[in-house]
């Protein structure tokens, strides 16, 4: 059966697709190409799955907020689990355009949970280390409380955690909640640090770097991100009464993905700095609202019961990253 990825022309979204096409499977890609970043990034990542796949990606140019829609894009299509990837992203976008975070994330996340519960299929979505707030325990566990949010974002993200446990529980769904830490590879979004330091590092531009620098983030590479998601695709919770990660006894699991470390910020810039082969002008900021200093992923959840484990740091994840932009940009 097909896997319905939502998101699909996304940065996350387009790597899950190539990867569960590579092995032979296929994909029906929801995407609405919407406008937060250029769309035509979207549009040329959709283009790549085409050329290289052809019938075996399905796009669907379709808002999973609109449930009349998204409804009428699904009759008569058939598949057999959900990958429910989409979502309106960013931490500092989310102050100035709440509401695009509530149609999307909130209404949006409803909208597949009832994709799931009248096709009993079971779903796996995209939560954020952002949930963590400013959790000052390192590294993050999912066993932690996450009641404080900084942020809308983080706020419509442990939402979709709550509302999945409520699916989760009154229909038996099987469901999969995943925070992943600072995605970053090829194909990335234009609005995170990598893009927008390789850019102006290039350009001779300045950088904007936050909190003068003092941050530290679990940066993961986009493969390891996509081989914790295929895993969690191929292993849908039990329903079993067992108490599964991140403390539910229905199935509804709750799984951190990360590179179980914590880089320092001036280090990320410096393998940038590297890879560019040249110095970053540096424009020292202070933090900025919804953002916090440090991310760290616990991963033994997934790891002991799904065999996840990282191979990329950053020193070679940077590289490539690099090299695409330079191969996608024609510098």
């Amino acid at each position: 059966m097909p896997i319905l990825v939502t998101g699909a022309a996304g940065f996350i979204g387009y790597h899950l697709a190539a990867r569960l096409l590579a092995r032979g499977g296929r994909v029906i890609g929801i995407d609405n190409f919407n406008a937060y970043y250029p769309p035509a990034l979207k549009e040329d990542r959709v283009a790549d799955l085409t050329a290289r796949f052809g019938d075996a990606f399905r796009p669907l140019r379709v808002d999973f907020a609109d449930a009349d829609a998204l409804d009428a894009a699904l009759a008569g299509v058939d598949f057999g689990s959900i990958a429910h990837l989409g979502a309106q992203p960013g931490v500092r976008y989310s102050i100035d355009n709440p509401r695009a975070y509530a149609r999307a994330n909130l209404l949006g996340h409803l909208n597949m949970l009832e994709v799931a519960r009248h096709r009993a299929v079971p779903m796996v979505y995209a939560s954020s280390s952002s949930v963590y707030g400013g959790n000052a325990s390192t590294p993050f566990r999912v066993e932690d409380r996450v009641d404080h949010p900084v942020s809308l974002y983080a706020a419509t993200k442990k939402a979709d955690e709550l509302m999945s446990e409520t699916y989760a529980h009154l229909y038996r769904i099987p469901l999969t909640g995943l925070r992943f830490f600072t995605v970053y590879g090829p194909w990335g979004r234009p609005d995170m640090a990598p893009w927008l330091f390789t850019s102006a590092i290039l350009e001779g531009r300045p950088i904007r770097v936050f909190n003068h620098g003092r941050m530290r983030r679990d940066f993961t590479y986009i493969d390891d991100i996509v081989s914790g998601v295929v895993a969690c695709l191929d292993n849908p919770p039990p329903d079993d009464g067992a108490p599964k990660a991140g403390g539910s006894t229905a199935p509804h699991r709750l799984y951190n993905i990360g590179n179980n470390r914590s880089e320092a910020l001036t280090d990320f810039i410096a393998a940038i700095e590297q890879a560019c082969g040249r110095s970053a002008i540096r424009d020292l900021q202070p933090m900025q609202p919804g953002d916090v200093p440090e991310t760290y992923a616990d991963i033994s959840a997934i790891a002991d019961e799904l065999g996840y484990a990282p191979t990329t740091d950053i020193a070679s994840g940077i590289p490539r990253f690099v090299a695409w932009f330079r191969a996608y940009h024609g510098i």
